[in-house]
């Protein structure tokens, strides 16, 4: 160790530092200390040290690799963008959370230029055998040579050259031989063999060549003496003299022989030229000298090969460009950045630019930090097409260049499920980046060039073409089915499963199951990412899903131009846009186009619903009049205004809202079910206003068997609420647990948070009854008592029960046969009567018609006599005693607080 540390301190302190770092640690174990020493080396002294200290190489670079990824200090900041809809380089939009932005070079991976070629030496100089030696090759004392003499005489011998300089050949005496070039050597003793003896050919060639001693001094990575072969030039002592330190120049190597400068070598010749012409044989007693490096400059930015280059005297920014590799064809050399040092050894900018003769020729000063800018990403005299085509992104733009121009086919440009009546062109009106909207009917350009909707194309105008679907692809599959094989048929339906699988998984994480409106709308757009627009209704907000909608959806391809039209919005000039509500496909908020009117707007919202009603629609707008703004409602006829005339066509303004009525008494089809003891059970259309009591007649009435009082009447609107009060009441247990595990003083008992909100989560997935109470007993004898019929409704009449159910805190939870006369508490005996932690006060009854039942009791409830008694169908409920919690186990605490508030609802699914 102590021989390795002694040849380390001949390169430097700082490797000294580094090696007894190393030393002092077990081979594989490298702490970050060590790791930020080892950054600072070159490759050669890197791999070197690194084999000296029985350190994997590899292992070392992953953890250079490993702490580069996440030294805060290389971070970059990463530019923010709003959330919502983006358009990426291709046209197409994408969300702010799905953005790749990848950070950029930084200073620090700039490194000297060329260090690391001399960094991978060789284990050995030796000459190969076969190598073909030059011949320019001096002979000397050391080689070795092979001669064969064959016809006459075949005879063969290798012979060195001895220290004098000489051959001794057998029988033929001896040839001075030293300083001869390898062709005249050749000549010479051919001649004289062939003289001495006749009728023989001779070949010589080089069987050994003799070894150089040279010394490699300076900035070498290891200086020293080196022993080569006679072939070796400089480079290749610098090759065995592992490289060159980062101190060292590869400017002005120099060669001495018998102490004079015999060559100067540029190493930039040859790595960037190629050009070795200076790069000379040695010979033995040469001195291969290192000095320091030379001025240095750094050369960052849109070039070929970024990197700190050594200067040479009076540098241009003409020769720097070329060793830097020239110029990128991103690179935008009118706005070069110089970073300069000034007299006072100050920082100084200067703007330079590059694509001026005049201004490469200046010199370039030692320290220099020269910046090449990049293009802007923006392109010039170019169109973004965007949305339902197949093939969107940037096309050139041409002078009266039109839409048919860029779309001329539906079939080969357009997808098929592209909406072919709206279309817009979002154009930038001023040099603010201000922007203004177009609207246009594609199937109108293309069915009639010479119409108002072939628009005449500017350059940086972007064409959006919609989609007809508002849901994500995975759930529409169109005309297209119509086309497809079984097999296609079945993969597609297995994609969706698969979607729809993955998308429940996303949604059980968050407590919830995707199905319906759960949460609040500040928990939905946290969770989706949507964005919100203001709606003009009463200043409601709603809440638009973006990861909900379809890629070329109205929605989302509208997101980025409706916020640019809001901030662009200011005192004299008016937000441009208008509300579209009412019986239309697509209501919502919409850019107001250009010269837009009433019949444009409706092609916006995708076209009238059947439902819309024609003859009376209602535009609300503001105006001011005597410094106020007041609402003004205007009635026009819809059916005109489609059919073109100017009077009901109204042209729009700003914050315009049109109200398309419904036709009065319009109703689809409203679908009943009607399941169990009924003569004619099945799915019912009812009318508007229609009862229970008038539906059942149309079924016929009831069957012999039919158990009135144990009906079951559900609704979906209870559903929904029933389901947000499941969520309620969640939220509400998940803070009482943390304020009691807060309070909690006992550790050993504890509750764990984590897994009772597992337990919690579980409450919400429980599936509502939605169930409405209703005495058909009544209904049938009261006429006056009557329960309107709504969508969805469904209404189950049981076969006659003999059965009692008893739930909850019993030893066993059954069912029992009804028997007339006995009690509740008689029941629960039946099930082995109450367990320790069962309420014994709170024990209710749930009715076969749904009600719910408290019997009346005194002092002692099961000493005393129920004034009610069970009938078939009931169930007795035995509740858990709240106050047994502190006594529990944690995983009965969470279990039993999912107990109290689903066990009512778990009892009504039984019936």
């Amino acid at each position: 160790m102590r021989k390795i540390v002694s040849k380390i301190l001949m390169t430097g302190l700082v490797l000294c530092i580094t090696s007894q770092a190393f030393s002092a640690q077990q081979p594989g174990q490298i702490s970050p200390q060590q790791i930020e020493q080892f950054k600072r080396l070159p490759p050669a002294q890197q791999r070197v040290l690194a084999q000296s200290m029985g350190v994997d190489l590899n292992q070392i670079k992953s953890k250079l690799n490993a702490s580069a990824s996440v030294d805060p200090q290389q971070q970059t900041v990463q530019q923010s963008y709003p959330r919502g809809t983006q358009f990426d380089q291709f046209g197409q939009p994408v969300l702010a959370d799905d953005m790749d932005f990848s950070p950029d070079v930084t200073d620090t991976d700039v490194k000297p230029f060329g260090y690391d070629v001399f960094a991978n030496a060789p284990a050995t100089f030796t000459t190969p055998a076969d190598i073909a030696i030059p011949n320019t090759y001096i002979i000397g004392s050391g080689d070795s040579l092979s001669i064969q003499i064959f016809g006459k005489e075949n005879l063969q011998y290798s012979l060195p050259v001895s220290r004098e300089g000489v051959v001794v050949i057998p029988e033929l005496g001896l040839f001075s031989v030293a300083g001869l070039s390898f062709t005249e050597l050749k000549r010479y003793l051919s001649s004289e063999i062939k003289n001495r003896i006749l009728g023989v050919d001779v070949v010589i060639t080089l069987d050994e060549l003799r070894a150089l001693r040279v010394f490699v001094l300076g900035d070498a990575f290891k200086p020293g003496p080196y022993v080569l072969n006679a072939l070796s030039s400089m480079t290749h002592a610098i090759f065995a003299a592992g490289g060159i330190n980062d101190i060292g120049s590869l400017r002005n190597v120099e060669l001495r022989r018998n102490g004079k400068l015999v060559n100067k070598l540029d190493l930039y010749d040859l790595l960037i030229h190629g050009d070795s012409s200076k790069d000379l044989i040695l010979t033995s007693g040469d001195v291969v000298f290192i000095p320091p490096v030379g001025e240095q400059v750094t050369v960052m930015g849109e070039v070929r090969r970024p990197a700190i280059y050594e200067i040479e005297h009076n540098a241009t920014f003409d020769s720097l460009l070329i060793t830097a590799g020239g110029l990128l064809p991103s690179a935008y050399p009118s706005a070069t950045v110089v970073e300069r040092f000034n007299k006072q050894r100050l920082r100084t900018v200067l703007n330079i630019d590059l694509g001026k003769k005049t201004e490469l020729e200046q010199k370039v000063v030692a320290g220099d930090y020269v910046r090449i800018m990049k293009t802007s990403d923006q392109f010039e005299q170019s169109i973004t097409l965007i949305g339902a085509v197949t093939r969107p992104g940037k096309y050139q733009w041409r002078n009266e260049q039109r839409i048919s121009d860029l779309l001329p086919s539906i079939h080969a440009y357009v997808l098929a499920d592209a909406d072919l009546s709206y279309g817009l062109v979002v154009r930038e009106k001023d040099t603010g980046r201000n922007i203004e909207v177009l609207q246009f009917s594609l199937s109108g350009a293309l069915s009639d060039p010479g119409s108002m909707d072939n628009l005449v194309l500017q350059p940086h105008d972007k064409i959006l073409v919609f989609s007809n679907n508002e849901k994500p692809d995975s759930e529409n599959l169109g005309l297209d089915y119509l086309a497809m094989t079984q097999e296609e048929l079945h993969e597609k339906e297995r994609k969706r499963a698969k979607d729809k699988h993955q998308e429940r998984l996303f949604w059980s994480e968050y407590g919830t199951t995707g199905k319906g409106s759960r949460g609040t709308a500040q928990d939905t757009q946290r969770l989706s990412g949507q964005s919100i627009i203001d709606r003009t209704d009463g200043g409601r907000m709603e809440p638009v899903e973006i990861r909900g909608l379809a890629l070329f959806s109205r929605q989302r391809l509208l997101t980025p131009i409706i916020e640019k039209l809001k901030q662009q919005a200011s005192a004299g000039q008016p937000l441009q846009l208008v509300d579209i509500a009412g019986s239309v496909k697509y209501p919502g908020i919409y850019p107001l186009a250009v010269n837009t009117r009433v019949s444009q707007a409706m092609l916006a919202a995708g076209g009238l619903l059947e439902s819309a009603y024609l003859g009376r629609t209602e535009l609300t707008r503001s105006q001011l009049a005597d410094g106020k703004a007041n609402k003004v409602s205007v009635e026009f006829n819809l059916q005109a205004a489609l059919a073109g005339d100017n009077e009901n066509n109204i042209l729009l303004s700003s914050k315009d809202r049109i109200n398309v009525h419904q036709i009065p008494a319009w109703q689809e089809n409203l679908i009943i079910e009607l399941r169990g003891e009924f003569v004619f059970p099945g799915k019912y259309t009812i009318r508007r206003g229609e009862t229970i009591t008038q539906l059942i007649e149309r079924a016929g009435g009831y069957t012999g068997f039919a158990y009135l009082d144990a009906s079951v009447f559900t609704r979906k609107k209870l559903r929904q609420l029933e389901q947000q009060n499941l969520i309620r009441v969640a939220e509400g247990l998940r803070m009482e647990i943390a304020s009691k595990v807060l309070a909690q003083n006992n550790s050993s008992a504890m509750i764990d948070y984590s897994q009772a909100k597992l337990l919690l989560n579980d409450l919400t997935k429980i599936e509502p009854v939605g169930r409405l109470v209703v005495d058909l007993s009544k209904l049938s004898s009261q006429q006056d008592i009557d329960v309107l019929l709504e969508d969805g409704d469904v209404l189950y009449v049981p076969t006659k029960q003999d059965s009692v159910n008893v739930i909850g805190q019993v030893q066993v939870a059954t069912s029992h046969m009804f028997q007339p006369g006995l009690n509740a508490s008689q029941y629960v005996s039946l099930s082995g009567g109450l367990k320790q932690q069962a309420d014994a006060e709170r024990i209710y009854i749930i009715k076969a018609n749904g009600s719910v039942e408290i019997p009346q009791q005194n002092d002692n409830w099961f000493a005393a006599e129920q004034t009610g008694l069970l009938e078939p169908g009931d169930t007795v409920v035995v509740p858990l005693d709240s106050d047994y919690m502190n006594e529990l186990t944690l995983w009965s605490t969470g279990t039993q607080i999912i107990y109290q508030a689903a066990v009512a609802i778990a009892a009504i699914s039984g019936l």
